[in-house]
């Protein structure tokens, strides 16, 4: 199981690569978050796509480590990684002439690959990883603050280069999560109700983890009438295949139902202790 997210970060990350240097950048078209920002510096100034990548980065992800689940940070700081040797090491080369279809097809590898990413436990890093700190420091909605970053990206490219790179940006951008959508799930929050004989190993190996609450109830078999608990938590839709894993680590027999979340009210996050 580890080899094969291990080598989904690689080849989810090496496809973002292709998306960037082949499709996106040739024609003057950012990727959404930091990515669309080490764009930029690639293009405006001597500095590599792949070092700016990097070091934008970089610090986002020493403070995610110590705030955010481990594995999932990891997973991120290996792809974040890749990504950025890989846009160093990866000539720019345009392969299409035409920009939509440029800006349509490269987003559309970038949503593909990130979508990988996300599937084998990890991140792309930038604006997701900011998401989720202030979404633990604040209870404010991701989705907002991430669209609300996305636009200054599009803003930003219509001042420094021309307002049909900075409507491909948004073109590009939009496309990008669309695809992601639709490889790992089009739902931002989800609630997982977890029913396990190993309740209290579960609860310790998740808070240790994730930085989730839990709610823990008891409960008994219908069919055996044996003593189980019943944990219930609402994740991120980035956390998802991470949290599945821990589970199936814990108790591989657990039943677990996964459900969309329209709202939540009252803290997303784990208080921290006082």
């Amino acid at each position: 199981m580890k080899k094969v997210r291990f080598i989904g970060l690689i080849l989810g990350s090496l496809i973002v690569v292709v998306g960037f240097n082949l499709f996106l950048i040739p024609h003057q078209v950012l990727s959404s978050g930091l990515s669309g920002i080490s764009m930029m510096f690639g293009m405006i100034s001597p500095i590599n796509t792949g070092l700016a990548n990097f070091l934008l980065n970089f610090p986002l992800l020493i403070i995610g480590y110590k705030m955010l689940g481990k594995k999932f940070i990891m997973n991120s700081i290996f792809s974040v990684f890749i990504i950025s040797l890989g846009l160093y090491l990866v000539p720019v080369h345009e392969i299409a002439k035409d920009t939509i279809l440029s800006s349509i097809f490269g987003g559309a590898l970038t949503g593909i690959g990130v979508g990988i990413v996300f599937r084998s436990s990890g991140s792309t890093g930038g604006f997701d990883i900011i998401g989720m700190i202030v979404s633990r420091k604040r209870d404010f909605p991701i989705g907002t603050l991430l669209s609300g970053m996305n636009a200054v990206v599009i803003v930003i490219s219509g001042f420094l280069f021309n307002w049909d790179s900075a409507l491909n940006t948004l073109v590009s951008i939009y496309v990008t999560g669309k695809v992601v959508d639709a490889i790992y799930t089009d739902h931002a929050k989800l609630t997982l109700m977890i029913i396990t004989e190993k309740g209290q190993e579960m609860r310790a190996h998740l808070l240790t983890n994730l930085y989730r609450g839990l709610t823990i109830m008891d409960g008994v078999g219908g069919y055996s009438n044996n003593q189980r608990n019943v944990l219930i938590t609402v994740i991120s839709r980035y956390e998802l295949n991470e949290v599945k894993n821990l589970i199936t680590e814990v108790d591989p027999a657990a039943f677990v139902n996964i459900t969309e979340t329209i709202e939540v009210m009252g803290l997303f996050h784990r208080p921290s202790p006082s």
